[in-house]
């Protein structure tokens, strides 16, 4: 029987930190810390460092996450594990992994940032979050991070006060509270301040372009990785009126003192600001995104990036079905031959439609049955596109990439939102469904060793790969493809995503349904 070392003492082992000392755990040939406090903060206001402590802290446990507006319900369990636990309002913590507490190691830092807009989710919530195997496996220290969310992160109260001047920025202050935490102490934990690459997926790579359109972060990481992101970050051109909002609120809860907003029980206020956001008259008011001001340039896409940040390397890409994949099931494509899934491309567009639409998809994917057309994204994908397009023209370095593995369920699903997470993390052994014909842990090393170089040097280019995956310039957009094996293709998909998005316009007028509407009729039939 295989022996595992585990060491949890008073005395080891223990870091001590600029606040305190804190306790963690020792096991096999790692140590882990749970819930170290990174900042502090009052409701809605900006975080401030932790106040010093004198006993060790134990950081043996997950601190609690934060808070969400409404109960979790388990759902598709068998595509990403998740867990569960309590929430508390001083949820500023994060969890690490490294090999060694040597100073002078000087290993990269992997700091995540989890998805779930920036309403939802937290650091511990899907089991492959962990960075037990990641640490050991791209010789990295892993950081994950808890922040403020939704109403408590990102909830503009700023016409009730100047102390709330940011509030509508506080889940990213945090965040940048985190990565102060990280510059002034990750080297005790063997990791090198001036390696730091910030990592997010959906809703964290929303934070991760928010980082870089973020003043406050300027030095405080030197690599950027974007996955299936929000790019499209509110910037003040829509109808949300953080006045109104916070009026509304103050109304529904008879409060004229907006202190009373920090003193309120948390039910109380999740109940009012529930009932005031789904209110038909204020549902487009209210913002849950950080909000564009002096602090924070805004989306990229409308504003450009930050000069000051340009020099920073980003990796962004999506996944081939996102959303788009759940379409599918009942199909079952697998037992599909290439003719019957032409035919149904036909049967739904039209055969004169069809043509060009095909003709697209076969260029960009010849490998795959035509029937995975209908299942190509285009919403996460083409602004991710024009990203690289405009960071590229700025002068920034910036890699593409798409993750386009099929999973056996459904009769085969293309990669949905989230799909590479257990690959990034290097834990494909806690996911069962990764594995398919024995190519789940092939992908993953493909996958940590483009992640590792990139961590070291800014370039993920490595033997693994395969080939030279070239940065993104104007008029070349080289994405690098995984899936069962990897290519590297030049502006592959360009006539598809075209394509696609004529009939994804027709479908707002109700003429063409590529959704699982269309499945449902056909089998009434």
């Amino acid at each position: 029987m295989l022996m595992k070392d585990f060491i949890c003492e008073e005395d080891y082992p223990v870091v001590e930190t600029d606040k305190g000392k804190i306790r963690g755990f020792y096991y096999n040939g790692e140590f882990t810390f749970r819930g170290v406090p990174y900042g502090q903060a009052k409701r809605f206001h900006a975080p401030v460092p932790c106040d010093p402590w004198e006993d060790v802290k134990d950081c043996t446990n997950y601190g609690p996450v934060t808070p969400t507006l409404r109960s979790a319900r388990p759902s598709i369990e068998v595509m990403e594990p998740h867990r569960y636990w309590p929430q508390g309002e001083d949820c500023q913590n994060l969890n690490i992994w490294t090999t060694t507490l040597d100073e002078n190691a000087k290993k990269p830092v992997f700091f995540w940032i989890h998805g779930g807009g920036f309403s939802n989710g937290n650091a511990i919530e899907l089991v492959v979050y962990d960075g037990y195997n990641l640490a050991k496996a791209a010789d990295c220290v892993v950081v994950t991070v808890n922040h403020r969310l939704n109403l408590f992160g990102y909830f503009d109260i700023s016409s009730l006060g100047d102390e709330y001047d940011n509030s509508g920025n506080n889940g990213q202050l945090d965040l940048v509270r985190a990565l102060d935490w990280v510059r002034d102490n990750i080297a005790k934990f063997g990791g090198d301040p001036d390696r730091v690459t910030i990592a997010g997926q959906s809703g964290g790579g929303g934070k991760v372009t928010a980082l870089l359109q973020m003043p406050a972060a300027d030095g405080l990481f030197q690599r950027a990785i974007v996955i299936s992101g929000q790019v499209a970050l509110h910037d003040g051109e829509t109808t949300f009126s953080p006045k109104e909002g916070a009026a509304a609120l103050m109304k529904e809860l008879g409060f004229t003192n907006p202190h009373d907003l920090e003193t309120v029980d948390r039910a109380t206020l999740i109940a009012a600001y529930n009932k005031i956001r789904m209110d038909p008259a204020l549902r487009d008011k209210i913002s849950e995104m950080p909000l564009r001001n002096e602090h924070f340039r805004g989306c990229p896409l409308r504003t450009g990036f930050r000069p000051e940040m340009i020099h920073v390397p980003v990796i962004i890409g999506t996944n081939y079905g996102e959303f788009t994949c759940y379409n599918s099931r009942g199909l079952k494509k697998s037992e599909m031959t290439y003719e019957e899934g032409e035919q149904e491309i036909i049967d739904l567009v039209g055969e004169e439609n069809a043509k060009e639409l095909l003709d697209a998809f076969k260029a960009a994917y010849p490998e795959r049955n035509p029937v995975d057309v209908q299942f190509a994204d285009w919403l996460f994908r083409v602004p991710s596109v024009e990203f690289a397009h405009i960071r590229a023209r700025e002068g920034g370095k910036i890699y593409l990439y798409l993750f386009a593995v099929d999973f056996p369920i459904y009769g085969g699903l293309t990669a949905w939102h989230g799909a590479g997470l257990p690959y990034l993390f290097h834990n494909a052994e806690l996911s069962p469904i990764t594995q398919k014909d024995g190519k789940g842990f092939e992908i993953q090393d493909k996958m940590t060793a483009g992640l590792a170089a990139f961590m070291r040097t800014g370039d993920p280019n490595c033997p693994e790969i395969g080939g030279e995956w070239k940065p993104v310039t104007e008029d070349v957009e080289q994405t690098l493809i995984i899936g069962d094996e990897i290519r590297l293709a030049d502006n592959f998909d360009r006539e598809l995503m075209i394509e696609i998005q004529k009939y994804k316009e027709e479908l707002d007028n109700g003429e063409i349904r590529f959704d699982h509407k269309f499945y449902k009729k056909k089998e009434k039939k």
